[in-house]
């Protein structure tokens, strides 16, 4: 499987500059001064693969060109169970229409039958459907079976349909039709007009080489998969709406490296997949366009163990630079099996298991990533977050640093006891905030925070904690706030660069936290739910001086770099690694 952009996850630490200027947060405001900061023990982050070097890495689409010469092409013109061509290149028996050579064919009317395209010369071949309705009882409504490039154009103003077969007369054939348009060369569909294409047996729309969408409004109905492109699927325009009981989108083909990919580059999609809603068998790449909808019945149903409900799944790269994407998925809602890089975009998640969950590296470096609902949140063997804003809300952990039995024994370590990955968690800019039930900032590796705003509104539970570290655990720059439970509460390490404090008081949701010095205010926040332990790190900290942390109307005295009684300070408690 490929795997271009794997980056290491052994990288030497990096001086970061961790810049503090008036970073604000809703609700928290801080006293701030310039520093920087370097994070001299815990591994560095790893770089965004960006669109552009993602595209780049895969065969390039075949785009057939839209352009139609009206003077040259042939209308075909459907009437129930007959068919009449005004020009050569066609063959008709009875209700089958065959396309026979490169040119420009024009169909209109309804037929109760099929039509084929079966070229041997080069050459494109144009299909433009002006108010055409096919219906097939034995297979495909249009079977392409043999062409050098075909574009499908949905003519202007028109309204077009293609109906499969309830089952098909050849099953068994390797390259025997399995959809209601169904294309053996490389496909593109465009056009001005609509397309309803139903297909109540296997697939809506597939070819075994290519498939790119321009544009065209295309409603499928598929008891299998909706659009299925076998090298790669491109949509870069259009109006889409996609009921299917398989995979809404999808790419399969796993044998060839720079092949079997999606891009969504444009357009408004909207999918209702009883599978998963992008299915890549390469990378998932996102650039542009809208996506909604919702996979396995959304994050409250319950899927077989076998059964995969992912909103957009690959088995290479989930590159994500642009666009809006709103899932609702009953399985993760962002899954790769080796890479996950968000640069741009708009990403609201609701999942019934991770709302993003990448096998090797996790960056964000930009956009906007919210996770209304989810058992974790962000997931993945090394984390890194330098820019954009991140949103958690999870039933478990928030962020989640985690891979299996990749482990190495230390002595010390965080919440999961001496089981140490090769892993860390990264956080160099941007604004993240977690509200977590189990831990809220949960690395099985090490941690270091650089820059950028880090709110974690942790569990009120005392069997996690707001942070849970086992590795180390630097603050080296930016603002952290951690309010959570007492049983498990966490610290920096005392060898982090900038200061911070911790205090055990309580409070409950709506309560006012504030730190002062000298009657001075350095930083002041409401809590979003109940608290028992209070950690705040900023430049506007110093390591030894005196602090005072006040929770509504109880206030305690805290020396920066001091853990409280029974508090974890970078050493965490015995048990194996959460996943």
């Amino acid at each position: 499987m490929k795997k271009p952009f794997r980056i290491a996850t052994s990288v030497a630490a990096l001086a970061l500059a961790g810049v503090l200027t008036a970073c604000t947060a809703t609700g928290v405001t801080t006293q701030t001064t310039t520093t920087s900061s370097t994070g001299t023990t815990v591994a560095a982050g790893t770089a965004a693969i960006t669109v552009a070097e993602a595209t780049a890495a895969n065969q390039a689409a075949d785009v057939a060109t839209l352009d139609v010469d009206a003077s040259t092409a042939v209308t075909i013109t459907m009437s129930g169970s007959l068919a009449s061509a005004d020009g050569d290149g066609v063959t008709i028996a009875g209700a089958d229409v065959t396309i026979t050579a490169p040119g420009t064919y024009v169909l209109t009317g309804e037929l109760n039958g099929s039509v084929v395209v079966d070229s041997a010369a080069e050459g494109q071949v144009t299909l433009v459907l002006n108010g055409a309705s096919i219906t097939s009882t034995t297979g495909a409504a249009i079977a392409i079976t043999q062409a050098d490039d075909v574009a499908v154009i949905l003519a202007d103003g028109t309204s077009n349909a293609l109906t499969s077969a309830s089952s098909y007369s050849d099953t068994t054939s390797e390259d025997a039709p399995n959809a209601a348009l169904f294309s053996m060369a490389d496909l593109t569909i465009g056009g001005t007009g609509s397309l309803t294409v139903t297909a109540p047996s296997l697939d809506g729309i597939a070819s075994k080489d290519g498939l790119v969408i321009e544009s065209g409004t295309i409603t499928v109905h598929a008891d299998d998969d909706g659009i299925r492109g076998k090298d790669y699927l491109l949509v870069n325009g259009g109006t889409l709406e996609i009921t299917s009981g398989g995979d809404a989108l999808k790419s399969d083909n796993d044998t060839d490296a720079d092949r079997g990919w999606i891009q969504i580059a444009g357009g408004q999609i909207t999918l209702t997949a009883g599978g998963d809603g992008l299915a890549a068998a390469t990378d998932a790449i996102i650039s542009g366009g809208t996506l909604v909808g919702t996979t396995g019945g959304g994050s409250g149903a319950t899927l077989a163990a076998d059964a995969s409900a992912k909103g957009v799944k690959a088995g290479s790269n989930v590159v994500i630079g642009g666009g809006n994407i709103n899932l609702n998925s009953a399985d993760d809602t962002v899954h790769s099996d080796s890479v996950v890089s968000i640069t741009d975009g708009t990403l609201i998640l609701a999942t019934g298991d991770d709302g993003v969950h990448a096998d090797a590296d996790l960056t964000v470096s930009g956009g906007s990533v919210t996770v209304t609902t989810s058992e974790e949140g962000l997931e993945g063997n090394d984390i890194t977050i330098s820019g954009g804003s991140v949103d958690v809300t999870s039933a478990d952990d928030a962020l989640n640093v985690s891979a299996g039995d990749t482990t190495t024994s230390t002595g010390g370590g965080g919440g999961g006891g001496d089981e140490v990955i090769d892993g860390a968690l990264t956080i160099s800019g941007g604004t993240v905030t977690l509200n977590a039930s189990g831990d809220g900032l949960d690395s099985n590796g090490d941690a270091l925070i650089t820059g950028g705003t880090v709110i974690v509104y942790g569990p009120t539970t005392d069997g996690n904690g707001a942070l849970d570290v086992n590795g180390t655990f630097l603050v080296n720059g930016g603002t952290l706030i951690a309010l959570g439970s007492s049983g498990m509460a966490e610290s920096p390490d005392t060898s982090s660069t900038q200061g911070w404090v911790q205090a055990s008081l309580s409070g409950s949701a709506g309560t006012t936290v504030s730190i002062t010095q000298s009657n001075a205010t350095i930083a002041q926040f409401v809590a979003k739910k109940a608290f028992a332990n209070v950690v705040y790190s900023s430049s506007a900290i110093t390591s030894g001086q005196t602090y005072t942390v006040t929770a509504g109307s109880s206030s305690v005295s805290a020396t920066a770099g001091q853990a409280t009684a029974g508090g974890m300070g970078g050493g965490g408690q015995g048990g194996a690694p959460r996943r």
